[in-house]
């Protein structure tokens, strides 16, 4: 062995023995070479860059090795990050199917640790930076979009280990590493051929999993070349399968609590195949007024209260909008029931590694990656429906508007109803709000594609390690959804014959909430689909050069480490959303000439977005031993410091530097205390500084219509209202945003009993005080808040100028009849922009538990124990939130509104106050056992207040899992495992909440059992 790899071989040791005994976490344990000259692998520790450094010791690091991987049973990335106790909700998450292409959707998990918001957290691979997820997506707090790296791209069964870094590390790696770093390192140098199926099920539903897992190496004389290869395909969860998602009526969940038959946990869609409609003027029939005095009506079933002109085949005609809150509640829809909604979509997944190095000569090593992901997923979602952003008109002529002219085709027009007082021309008649449900759930297909390329050189020279490598990464993609155009749709109700579409004939007579059994026909509905489709790309560009000497100079208390890097990137970010969405095929009101951005029924005007930075940055480190052991100091054995800064400037949003520090001081042997202090960064992403105006719908409450129902009487509590609807948004980027930033500071203690006999293996525990302060988060005030402004105002007899109204109907005047209140219109959209706003503070403790015992008669044992306890989490309101907060508390309005953007967050929705894991592994010759537990401990359910503004209790969980395996080593069976395991062994469902479970905090399923095979050649 010459010098040089003895030289690795030591700091290689080095550094394993500092990340176990001062980290307190334990480093994947490499497979023993096979012969004395293979190459040792060189560990990489996430938090420095001084290589051979025992900086390491001053930072909380977990790292979960290959073995609690094992004990996870992760079948996507999703999962694995899932059960690090710091992670907070995963906003992005394939349960997450949405109706509309404005969120992520497909293959999809996130990344936010200790709940600082998705995009805080700084995702590495090997080390160097990850291309984010191109497509955005707005995250719950703030309503911003925001852009995070999919951890599904993550090949869970190619990991040797994945590296989490519990403190902020802008000075070491730059933006995004706000709430610290998570590092994934791939399996490498091996020297064969491994395969592995697997095969799992979701017990009591139709979700099936099937992997094929394939490793393999080759050692030559001057290098190695590693290829792993991981194929996962699943079917879908269905929403029939299990009773929390087999119905948007939650009501049943909630039975014998005080939520019992709340009318707001009825989620069912008030936009339905029971359609709404408004007529150009009143309709009587016989002298009986059958339209309200501004002409709306409603189709409902004949067996509904209230028939005031019947249409045959048992549906007939009533005045006014339908009232889903009361007498029609039955006519809402749900998509989940019947033929169902995809909970989680029918995935096919493909993730393919290269790594390679190669000794170009004795002190230079070529290296590089090559890395491809793609996945498909299909599902199905809830069909198209009517929001605000566009208007569409029934002509008079249409062949089935019950308000037609008197004759049709030159004959007596068969569907005019007798008696009423419509001209002989006939009336124009409003769709108002309808749901498409004879067209079917819309089928959703997206393709996810991640390619990454990476070569580099290093070595070493003068005494220094040098590094430098080139990385191009980019990711893709195509989601593409059944979507009907207006324009198609304006011509098919324009048509005097029978294959115009008819919206007037009601839904499903015998199931009224279910499906639409009176579809129109195939040639209308097949005239009006259309596939709509998003195209995302995001590019990540890379150079770097870093530097690195773990003995600069010599101090009296050792050798001072420094590493020094300069670094370069380009990130490019384009969202080419759909012609019928952009703006470039509009769509005109062939009645009104009214002209709408949006040709896509149900989706608001979204334009194309694209945008891209350069970034240049530069970085210093240093390790300084300050007192050593040998000057023998009492109760100071040991003091070790970290001193870093790091400069960048960015071509859009300015420069920025920041530094921090970290002390790690041993009192005795086995006793160590850590702190440290930091600034840290994140810049506005590319969507947030370059989009123009861009509109989003959510279903939001109209709080001044609650009011006026519950001084009416027509409601008892707000809890009660269900006066939502679908509310547009016009948020418009801002170029003016600055870089969010951040100061941490952390505590610590590391404690290994140096007087526990070895025979009872080795002890380490940790405990980590954190806090990070966060300065100018992006976000917007809301269209929801601003609602609540405007019914604050109109209290006082003003108005949110903000929020844009039409002009009130009569229907909308005697709502309001007896209130004193001024009526109010219906919400055209709200105006919003995203801007930086005021400072949020989140404190907790981390604490670890790693026992090992190696070596005895009954086997080895591994036991890793994780907890992360929130003490706080607190969003300064800004001056107008602080405003509504007051007038909530003094009365003014409604404990029942829901005020969000500030204020005491802790326990509420994906921010559980205590969350922790454990991991046991037992090993005796052929037989390995592990284990894994996993608790959250309750949260608050925000979106169900009773009429106190009480929340509903999410339940704590706690789940277990366990596999056993045997490895064969005789025969014909010599070198093969077989393993058999069962995630939640219990059988625990996810906690009720009011959407039937929490999928930012939990996955949709209970039970799953899988079993696999490995063979080694």
């Amino acid at each position: 062995m010459n010098t040089r790899t003895s030289i690795r071989a030591a700091m290689l040791v080095t550094t394993a023995l500092t990340a176990s005994t001062w980290a307190g976490q334990a480093l994947a344990r490499q497979a023993a070479p096979q012969d004395d000259t293979a190459a040792v692998e060189e560990i990489v520790v996430v938090g420095t860059r001084i290589e051979g450094s025992k900086v390491t010791a001053a930072l909380p690091v977990t790292s979960i090795d290959a073995k609690q991987i094992d004990a996870i049973a992760a079948t996507s990335g999703d999962d694995l990050f899932r059960s690090i106790p710091q992670m907070g909700d995963v906003n992005y998450n394939s349960s997450y199917i949405p109706n509309s292409s404005n969120s992520a959707r497909g293959d999809i998990g996130s990344v936010n640790l200790r709940n600082l918001g998705s995009g805080n957290t700084l995702v590495l691979l090997n080390g160097r930076r990850v291309v984010a997820h191109p497509t955005s997506q707005a995250d719950g707090a703030n309503l911003v979009p925001v852009i995070t790296f999919n951890t599904n791209a993550i090949p869970t069964t190619g990991l040797s280990r994945l590296e989490v870094l519990r403190d902020g590390a802008g000075a070491i790696y730059g933006s995004d590493a706000v709430a610290g770093v998570v590092n994934t390192v791939l399996k490498d140098n091996y020297n064969g051929v491994e395969a592995e199926a697997q095969y799992g099920f979701a017990e009591g539903t139709h979700m099936k999993d099937y992997g094929l897992n394939v490793l393999a190496g080759h050692t030559f004389e001057r290098g190695n070349v590693t290829l792993f290869l991981n194929y996962n395909q699943r079917t879908a969860l269905r929403s029939g399968d299990q009773d929390f998602t087999a119905s948007a009526d939650k009501r049943p969940l909630f039975t014998g609590t005080h939520f019992d038959g709340a009318a707001s946990l009825d989620g069912r869609a008030t936009t339905t195949p029971w359609g709404n409609f408004t007529a150009a003027a009143r309709v009587t029939q016989n002298g009986t007024a059958i339209t309200s005095t501004a002409g709306a009506f409603h189709i409902q079933p004949t067996s509904n209260p209230g028939c005031l002109a019947s249409a045959g085949s048992g549906i007939c005609f009533d005045d006014g909008t339908l009232a889903t809150s009361g007498e029609d509640r039955n006519l809402r829809y749900d998509p989940q029931a019947g033929a169902g909604t995809s909970i989680m979509p029918e995935l096919k997944r493909l993730n393919i590694y290269l790594t390679g190095n190669y000794d170009v000569t004795e002190d230079i090593k070529a290296y590089g990656e090559v890395g491809y992901y793609t996945a498909t997923t299909h599902a199905f979602q809830s069909p198209t429906y009517m929001t605000t952003a566009q208007v569409m008109t029934v002509p008079s002529a249409n062949y089935w508007n019950p308000f037609g002219p008197t004759t049709l085709n030159g004959a007596a027009n068969p569907n005019r109803l007798a008696g009423i007082n419509a001209p002989a021309g006939g009336l124009n008649v409003t769709m108002a709000s309808y749901s498409f449900a004879d067209l079917g759930p819309a089928k959703v297909d997206v393709k996810n594609t991640q390619s990454r390329f990476l070569g580099g050189l290093k070595g070493e020279k003068f005494g220094w390690r040098w590094d430098s490598a080139l990385l191009y990464s980019k990711a893709e993609v195509k989601d593409t959804s059944d979507g009907i155009s207006a324009t198609l749709l304006q011509k098919q109700l324009a048509l005097s014959t029978p294959d115009a579409y008819n919206p007037f004939n009601g839904g499903n007579v015998a199931n009224p909430s279910v499906g639409d059994s009176t579809a129109s026909s195939a040639a209308a509905r097949n005239a009006i689909m259309v596939k709509s489709t998003r195209d995302s790309t995001s590019t990540l560009a890379s150079w770097d050069f870093k530097v690195s000497k773990a003995d600069l100079f010599h101090l009296p208390a050792g050798d001072v480490g420094m590493a020094a890097g300069v670094e370069v990137r380009r990130e490019t970010q384009k969202d080419d959303r759909d012609a019928r969405v952009d703006g470039t095929i509009k769509f005109t009101n062939s009645v009104t000439g009214i002209t709408y951005d949006s040709d896509l029924i149900g989706t608001s005007t979204s334009p194309d977005t694209k945008g891209h930075r350069t970034v240049g940055s530069a970085y210093a480190e240093l390790a300084v031993p300050v007192i050593s052991p040998e000057m023998g100091i009492p109760l100071v054995r040991n003091v070790e410091m970290q001193l870093a800064g790091r400069y960048e400037d960015y071509s859009d949003v300015g420069d920025v530097a920041k530094p921090k520090v970290a002390v790690a001081w041993d009192l005795v042997d086995g006793l160590r205390l850590r702190g440290s202090w930091s600034e840290g960064f994140k810049a506005p992403n590319l969507e947030q500084i370059n989009a123009s105006v861009v509109t989003r719908s959510n279903t939001r409450t109209d709080y001044i219509r609650c009011q006026a129902d519950l001084q009416t009487g027509k409601i008892t509590s707000f809890s009660n209202c269900t006066r939502t609807q679908s509310t547009a948004a016009q948020r418009s980027g801002n170029p003016d945003l600055k870089p969010e930033t951040s100061t941490s500071t952390g505590f610590g203690v590391v404690f290994e009993p140096k007087f526990v006999p070895s025979q009872f293996g080795q002890f380490t525990f940790t405990a980590d005080y954190w806090r990070v302060k966060q300065k100018g988060i992006v976000g917007i005030f809301g269209e929801g808040n601003a609602l609540i402004l405007d019914y604050l105002d109109r209290m006082s007899g003003g108005s949110n100028p903000n929020v844009v109204r039409a002009a009130p109907t009569a229907d909308d005047i005697a709502a309001f009849n007896g209130t004193g209140l001024t009526p109010v219109g219906t919400v055209l959209y709200v105006k919003d922009q995203y801007q930086n706003l005021l400072p949020q503070e989140a404190r907790g403790i981390d604490y670890n538990l790693m026992w090992r015992l190696h070596g005895t008669r009954i086997g080895d044992f591994d036991l890793n124990i994780g907890a992360a306890q929130l003490l706080k989490f607190y969003q300064s309101p800004s001056p107008a939130i602080a405003a509504l907060l007051a007038a909530r508390s003094s009365g003014k309005i409604n404990a029942g509104t829901t005020i969000t953007g500030g204020g005491d967050l802790l326990k509420q929705n994906g921010k559980p106050e205590l969350k922790w894991t454990a991991a046991l592994t037992w090993r005796l010759n052929q037989v390995t056992v592990g284990a894994f537990t996993q608790y959250t401990s309750d949260v608050q359910d925000t979106a169900l207040l009773d009429s106190a503004g009480a929340a509903w209790t999410v339940d704590s969980q706690l789940t277990g899992n366990l596999y056993a395996q045997y490895d064969f080593t005789d025969g014909w069976a010599s070198n093969t495992s077989i393993k058999l395991g069962v995630r939640n062994i219990t059988d625990e469902k996810p906690p009720v909440s009011s959407n039937g479970y929490m999928a930012s905090v939990y996955q949709p399923y209970a039970r799953y059992w899988y079993a696999s095979i490995r063979k080694s050649f």
